[in-house]
Parts: C-alpha cells; structure tokens; sequence
C-alpha cells in the first residue's frame, strides 16, 4: 500500500463542536483545510448521530462548515503517527495518508474516565458515553433495565438518551454529596441554557452520594451492588453505565511535543501550544462542556489565519464559560472511596489482562508496563493510563508510533509516491 499525500494549509484533528467552529472561523480566510476525525461521522460524542438519531437542525447547521470549498473532511480516519515537524501519516479502512500542513488546530476532545471496581469488565458494563454512542448507533435497549453511576452531568444525558431508546433507567447514581451538587445548581442561573438543560433531563431515579461498589454475574451483568450514604443495596439490571468524568485526550499533543498542564494541552490566551505551529481548543485544552469548545474553535480558526480582531470580541464570550467550567471541576471532583473500590484481583487493564495488584507496587507508569504488559494491548493505554493516573498518580510518558493499531502496509511509508494531492479549492 501505498500512501496518499495531502498537502493543506490548515488541518484540524476532529469534528465535534470545536473542530467544526474551527472550520467554520478558519473558511473566511484560508484556502486549504483538511478536517480529520476516526469517527465516520461529524459531531463528536455530544453531537454524534446515527441510524435513529439524525442531527438536530443546529447541528446540521454547524456540519455545514465541512462542505465550504476550501474544506475537505476525512472520516473515519485515524492518525498514526508524526512524521515530521508539519507531517502526519493517516490511515482509513482502504488506504494511508501523508499530510503535511502549514499550521494545525487540536480539537481531539476527551474521553471517558473509567475506574476499575469488581465485575466492570462483564458483558453489559459500560461507560455512560460510551452507552450514548452505542445507542446512537443502533443498539436496541427497549424493555432493557440499565443503571447509569459516576459523576457529571453526563449521567443524565446518558439517562435521557436511554430512555428515549425505550430502557428503564432504575437509578441514577451520582457519587459527588448532596452540599457539591446544592452548590452547583444554585450557581447556574448564571448559563440560562444550562440552566434550562438540567431541568429538562431531571429525573425521579437522580441519586446524589452513591455510587456502584460491584457489578454481579457470571456470564453477564446480573445485578449491581450500590451504596447510597451508609446503605448497600443490590438492584438487578440488564445494563450498567458507569463513567466517572472526563478527561481531556492528549495523545497526539503529547506524541508532537505540545507542553502539557494539569492533564490538558497547555495553551495561551490565543489557544496556541508550547509549539507556535499548533494550537488547540476544546476539552483536549480542559473539560468545559461544548459552548465554551464552541468558542474556543472559533478563536483558534481565527488566530490561525490572520483574524485577530474577530477573534479578540470572542475573549469575553470564552471567560464566560471558562467560569462554568471551574465550577464542573469544583464540584464534581472525586470522591475518595471512589479510588478505592479496586481490589487487588480486580483487572486494571482489560487489554492485557493485569489484576490491580501485580502493578500497585510499581513506582511509575514505564515500570509497570514492562513488568506486567499494562497498556501495551489493543487500546494502548488510553483506558488504564487514564484510570492509573487517578489510582497511583503516576506521570504518563508521551506515547511512541504507532499512535493506534495500524496496518503493515500502512507503516512501509518509504512507498510514498513522488506526486502530490493538493487539498486546495479548484481554480475559479
């Protein structure tokens, strides 16, 4: 195989809400944007659609940005690694791509925090995201009972897009106390729409100061063990979703060589990396929610091509959401008990097959996987790293290529053909 070159003055790493204002911002000036994302359509984990959920009116409205002439979308593409200071190698499910850019924009977004605790890895255990995209893309659940556990407000669009598939959602179980979540409803007056957001998915099965302690079954998930305050109870169900937050994705920052800060892509107030070249937006740059990613997009495209005085009236607009974002991380942090549901037989990685107590006494992250093969499997970490980070505090080290599993063929690039792709708008 071999790989395709693309050459673009601007390329944007993922389509949800800050790629694709990214896009939208960036098309005023520039005359090549190539939008890369690994899922097969545009939108993200919040604005993600599928066979029985189509894009509301407003997200189809921002899905525009991608058929702008000077924009070119690649779906269901995944990038490999770095090639060069300004070059990337991609590959989809029929061939490998080499890009090389004059400037890029990071919008990689985040992905979803999950703790080990007993029986997590049963059939019929997921994230609470990873339930929403799973539903989104077909899953039948009609008549299904599901429990949904963790911590933010996505637990309740997890709830609400359950429902809306036909489940019973018996509980859901927030771990955060009844004084944090008290402090953060009295606070958003402040964001009307947010406001308006938590009332329109309130439900009667909202459990604050809970959270699973153990998933049940032998072949599947049978029953869940809760505690809520000081009572343990057991609940049957067909499904549980359990997400605790979460966490900003930096693989790809962190492998090109972008400064990292409190887990997040360092930026400055114009949304450029440690690196002049990239900049960043979106909850890769920190968890915010999508209007503040929405803004964030919108600045970078416009710093990255000339717009500085358009970019400059969107300050305001961003520090508005910056502060809904500080009370997210005020009052949906942790809980300790939540870190210590683990037990020592308790799988850390999935992938590998690495109990909790074969890598509890190694002193970092680099140390444990060549002891144990955690986070050397099919996910190469970001499931175990991420939950490691949280249990041990350990650093992570900057991820080596292949970035993602990746054909033979794919890594051969010394097949490059000499010609080149041009991802510029027709003449005229």
């Amino acid at each position: 195989m071999t790989a395709t070159r693309l050459q673009c003055q601007l390329l944007i790493v993922g389509s949800g809400p800050a790629g694709l204002a990214a896009a939208r911002a960036a098309s005023q000036r520039a005359r090549s944007i190539l939008v890369v994302d690994d899922n097969p359509r545009p939108g993200g984990q919040i604005w993600r659609n599928g066979p029985d959920h189509p894009p509301t009116a407003t997200q189809a409205e921002r899905f525009e940005a991608l058929q702008h002439p000077a924009v070119r979308h690649l779906g269901g593409t995944r990038i490999i690694c770095a090639l060069g200071p300004r070059s990337l190698l991609l590959e989809d499910a029929r061939q490998a791509w080499q890009v090389e850019y004059e400037q890029l924009i990071l919008c990689c977004g985040a992905q979803e925090l999950l703790l080990p605790f007993p029986g997590w890895t049963l059939p019929g255990v997921t994230g609470a995201g990873g339930l929403q995209a799973l539903l989104k893309n077909g899953l039948p659940l009609a008549g299904q009972s599901v429990l949904i556990a963790g911590s933010g407000p996505l637990l309740l669009a997890s709830a609400a897009t359950a429902r809306q598939a036909g489940a019973r959602v018996t509980r859901v179980l927030e771990q955060a106390p009844a004084s944090a979540l008290l402090g953060f409803t009295s606070q958003l007056w402040r964001w009307p729409n947010k406001l308006a957001q938590a009332l329109r998915l309130a439900t009667p099965a909202y459990r604050c100061n809970a959270h699973v302690v153990e998933a049940i079954g032998e072949q599947r998930l049978e029953a869940v063990r809760i505690r809520q305050g000081r009572r343990i109870e057991e609940i049957p169900c067909d499904y549980l979703a359990c997400g605790f937050g979460l966490v900003p994705n930096t693989r790809l920052a962190s492998h090109l060589g972008c400064r990292l800060e409190q887990g997040a892509i360092a930026v400055d107030a114009e949304q450029r990396s440690s690196l002049s070249h990239i900049y960043a937006a979106g909850e890769c740059t920190g968890i915010g929610g999508s209007e503040l990613s929405q803004v964030e997009g919108e600045i970078a495209g416009c710093i990255a091509t000339g717009q500085q005085d358009r970019a400059a009236g969107l300050v305001r607009q961003r520090r508005h959401w910056q502060r809904f974002a500080g009370q997210l991380r005020k009052h949906f942090a942790l809980q300790p008990p939540i870190l210590e549901l683990v037990r020592p037989d308790t799988l850390l990685c999935r992938c590998e097959d690495v109990p909790y107590a074969t890598v509890a006494a190694a002193p970092d992250w680099p140390t444990a996987k060549l002891q144990s093969r955690c986070g050397m499997g099919a996910c190469q970490g970001r499931v175990c790293a991420s939950a490691a980070q949280q249990l041990f505090g350990w650093s992570i080290t900057p991820p080596r290529a292949p970035l993602v599993p990746a054909r033979i063929a794919t890594l051969m690039r010394d097949g490059v053909p000499p010609h080149s792709d041009i991802c510029e708008p027709p003449a005229g």
